[in-house]
């Protein structure tokens, strides 16, 4: 048994003194983190000695076969994601007293800290009362929402929400939220342990920049943990990533992290750890490492993680961390042998290798983060991108269409226009080299007299308060104003599909004129559909490159070589002109980033809100339901039985949806906004609400019958049951006809008819979207056939009781010659089964698919017809 003392106080920790040292030491970092969260809880009934062994004996080039549980430290949500989870919570109470238990066991048993940053929209822009008047729709749209979230902050323990207003939820916990290490009690006695933590929203990895390990997981999964039960995983892969050199001048963070991303997507890193070592660490940032664990989703893995080093104390200490939480870090992390030792490589499953210097600016898209283009390609590209889109509408009327070469003039928008420009998202917001970088390029395009073209709308919205108070006291802030850049809320705006509506002129040109016309942010997220209905090709930059873009005002422009416009003394100004240093970036970051001003904004930050503190609300344990569009009691939980049943088979399904791949969880359920003629418009118009108070799928994720009508309704999908369509819609059989997915569910309900999806690769990519399993289920789906997933949806579909089966390799829909009219057929699977055979029309045709039910809780899961009913029964039981 060990101990540490620190600032006068003593702890306990849970070393690997007892364990092979030399077996120890070779482990990957993040699995030493599981090591400990192992031994940590071995005195209780999910650990035992052999789970021990298997971590410690790891073996790199293994399959991961061994199941482990693993309890983070804390969980964190953001209030897309939040507000159904605590909508479950609440659900659950009122099941447990129909079922006659304690609703006081429904409460979270680790610290839970929410923040509200996905609900402010870009509506007003251009001007110094952007901020109050989106801030103040904000409030008007939301209203329900943030009552029932404060009624949770009083009902709830161990809850805290961070009210709107503040920043971005993994911005907020890079700065202030994470710990590093934790402190608590066991049996008795004072104990230290490490911050680990999973999360709502799929970029939580962001954390693993500052050596906390942390991950994405669904909702479903999350209140889960928040009730205490460990997360079940097998024991991953690690794939080594060795950085060398140093970044060489004119290249970002973000063109780094794009070239990773495209490096991990290629290397295949999905469901596996990624874990950074290297020379090339020194040469980083701790902000730099924070944008490349950011996308980690993006790149596929679970986490990209980075180790613990002085720039990490060194970043806590200038974030206004206290000196006494500094110690405590240094001195348990030295205790547990944790601190990165540059001399060690540790065993990696696979390695890679980036020099930094060879890291060169560059953009991603139209429509996948892992499209890196060099800046200098990046006119070509898009002309490439332009004839596909072209082909589609031309082909038949012999029109020979080109791409504008040129900005287009005030009187007319072409194809090629940036209507969108976008300072925005936690991946570059929380990186002030990026920032200021900006701001300098606004400053030396302001002194030249260039502006943005005047169809570029503009958008600042940063990820906390800190960024604008560095901004403004450089007086940087003025700079990017000056070119249309005002700050319009803190929060996850454009990257989240909250882009708000675009000038009534530029909507009608580009629908009349068919034009694309492209939006450029600095986000982490540009899947089709989820930036803004009418901008079909979307491209991730820097921020100073958001800036130059906006400048430029057309994609068909190279910024490598052409002219952003023409300076006041009417000579042509290229990027490189305006282009800032590295040094002066860094000489406005040492003088006006200090630990005092992150202090100041932080102080207060859970009150900080006036309306949020004014917030009437009630201290009942069990919610008062009311008669809202946004916070409805879901249906997840009706006539729950006290023991769950046996699994049936599936028999006489019917297909409701086929897709290719990479279809995301944007295309199953989006986030964006809700059209007056779909099923989800349909319903809110049937309780009197405007379209203009539609508010958007992902504000409304607490009403289970807007979301279900909103499964499958991204404007983009494309439906191979419904070819020439895009949007929601299928055929339903045996009818032919041609109807919503939400209106063919509804029919094959009310026929008794199962329903599966089938689908292609990559299935469920991108954010980790609870509703994007808990809607087919409302719909009936009972399986998913696809070729492969992403990892968080998949355990999503098993968290709600849907069986996700998987082609075996070199197999598809199409190979084995499945249109999706059949009628399909399989028996109820056993546990630890891990084949079984799809009978097609009645045995005409069969296939044998693979069981994705990896570990054995997860079988529980499903034979319980969910996560959320099996921790239910369990916790009556208990």
């Amino acid at each position: 048994m060990t101990r540490i003392q620190s600032s006068g106080k003593t702890y306990r920790i849970f070393d690997f003194g007892g364990l092979p040292a030399d077996k120890v030491q070779r482990l990957p970092y993040a699995l030493k983190i599981l090591l400990e969260n192992l031994l940590r809880h071995s005195s209780k009934g999910h650990v035992d000695a052999s789970d021990l062994e298997a971590l410690v004996n790891w073996d790199s080039q293994a399959a991961p076969s061994t199941e482990i549980a693993f309890v983070p430290s804390r969980v964190l949500l953001q209030d897309f994601t939040g507000v159904p989870a605590l909508v479950d919570l609440a659900a659950m109470r009122d099941a447990m007293a129909e079922l006659g238990g304690d609703v006081s066991k429904i409460n979270p048993q680790v610290p839970v800290e929410l923040v509200i940053d996905h609900s402010v929209m870009v509506d007003t822009y251009g001007s110094e009362n952007s901020l109050n008047e989106n801030t103040r729709m904000e409030i008007e749209r939301n209203i329900e929402r943030y009552r029932f979230l404060r009624w949770g902050q009083e009902a709830f323990d161990n809850f805290k929400v961070v009210p709107p207003g503040t920043g971005i939820v993994h911005q907020v916990n890079l700065e202030y939220l994470a710990r590093g290490v934790m402190t608590g009690e066991q049996d008795g006695e004072p104990i230290a342990y490490l911050d680990t933590l999973v999360g709502t929203d799929s970029h939580t990895t962001m954390i693993n920049g500052l050596g906390v390990l942390g991950w994405g997981v669904g909702g479903i999964e999350a209140e889960a943990a928040m009730l205490g039960q460990p997360i079940s995983m097998l024991i991953p892969q690690v794939v080594g990533f060795e950085l060398t050199g140093a970044m060489v001048e004119g290249a970002t963070a973000t063109d780094l992290v794009l070239v990773v991303t495209e490096m991990l997507r290629a290397h295949g890193v999905v469901g596996k750890f990624v874990e950074f070592f290297g020379s090339g660490l020194s040469a980083l940032t701790l902000a730099d490492r924070a944008t490349i664990a950011n996308m980690a989703p993006e790149y596929g893995a679970t986490c990209g993680i980075f180790p613990v080093d002085q720039k990490t104390l060194d970043y806590l200490r200038l974030t206004g961390r206290s000196d006494e939480q500094l110690a405590l870090i240094e001195a348990y992390m030295n205790a547990m042998g944790l601190m990165a030792d540059p001399s060690h490589k540790a065993d990696y499953s696979s390695t890679l290798s980036l020099d930094l210097a060879k890291v060169a600016p560059c953009i991603a898209g139209p429509k996948r983060p892992q499209d890196r283009i060099p800046l200098g390609k990046a006119a070509g590209a898009f002309a490439k991108t332009f004839d596909e889109f072209k082909a589609l509408k031309l082909k038949d009327s012999g029109k020979d269409a080109k791409p504008a070469s040129k900005a287009a003039s005030d009187s007319e928008l072409t194809d090629g226009a940036v209507v969108i420009a976008a300072i925005t998202s936690c991946t570059n917001t929380s990186n002030p080299a990026v920032l200021v970088a900006a701001g300098l390029l606004a400053r030396k395009a302001r002194a030249l007299g260039l502006g943005t073209q005047p169809w570029v709308k503009t958008s600042l919205a940063p990820g906390s308060k800190a960024v604008t108070d560095y901004l403004d006291k450089a007086g940087l802030l003025a700079d990017l104003e000056a070119l249309g850049f005002y700050l319009v809320g803190y929060g996850c705006t454009t990257c989240i599909g909250n882009s708000g509506p675009l000038a009534p002129d530029i909507e009608e040109a580009v629908e009349q004129k068919d034009l694309l016309v492209t939006s450029v942010l600095s986000g982490n997220r540009n899947f089709e559909g989820r930036i803004h209905p009418l901008v079909r090709a979307n491209y991730l930059a820097s921020p100073p490159l958001v800036v130059a873009y906006a400048l430029a005002g057309n994609m068909g422009i190279d910024l490598a070589k052409d002219s952003l416009g023409t300076s006041s003394d009417g000579k042509p100004v290229t990027l490189k002109d305006i282009w800032p240093s590295s040094k002066e970036v860094e000489a406005v970051i040492a003088e006006f980033v200090t630990p005092a001003l992150f202090r100041e904004k932080y102080a207060d930050v859970y009150r900080g809100n006036p309306v949020w503190n004014e917030l009437d609300v009630t201290d009942d344990v069990r919610f008062d339901w009311p008669e809202s569009t946004y916070v409805k009691r879901p249906t997840f939980f009706e006539n729950l039985a006290a023991e769950p049943g046996p699994v049936n088979d599936i028999r006489a399904a019917k297909c409701l949806v086929k897709v290719g791949d990479s279809i995301t969880t944007d295309h199953i359920s989006p986030a964006g906004g809700i059209d007056d003629e779909s099923p989800a418009g349909e319903y809110l118009l049937s309780y009197q609400i405007n379209q203009q108070d539609f508010n958007s799928y992902g504000s409304r994720r607490g009403n289970h019958e807007v979301m279900m009508r909103g499964t499958f309704a991204n404007v983009r999908l494309r439906n191979q049951l419904a070819p020439g369509t895009e949007g929601s819609w299928t055929t339903h059989f045996p009818s032919g006809e041609v109807v919503s997915i939400f209106a063919a569910a509804e029919r094959y309900r009310k026929e008794q008819v199962p329903l599966i999806v089938l689908a292609g690769a990559e299935y469920g990519t991108g954010s980790s979207r609870d509703w994007a399993a808990k809607g087919p289920a409302l719909l009936g789906v009972q399986a998913v056939i696809a070729a492969s997933y992403e990892r968080i949806h998949r355990s999503n579909l098993i968290g709600m009781g849907i069986l996700p089966l998987q082609f075996k390799p070199g197999e598809n829909a199409e190979t084995l010659g499945l249109d999706g009219t059949e009628t399909f057929d399989l028996s109820a699977v056993a546990k630890g089964q891990k084949e079984v055979q799809v009978s097609v029309n009645g045995g005409k045709k069969q296939f044998t698919a693979d069981i994705r039910i990896d570990t054995p809780n997860e079988y529980f899961y499903y034979q319980g017809g969910g996560i959320l009913p099996f921790v239910l029964r369990n916790l009556r039981a208990g």
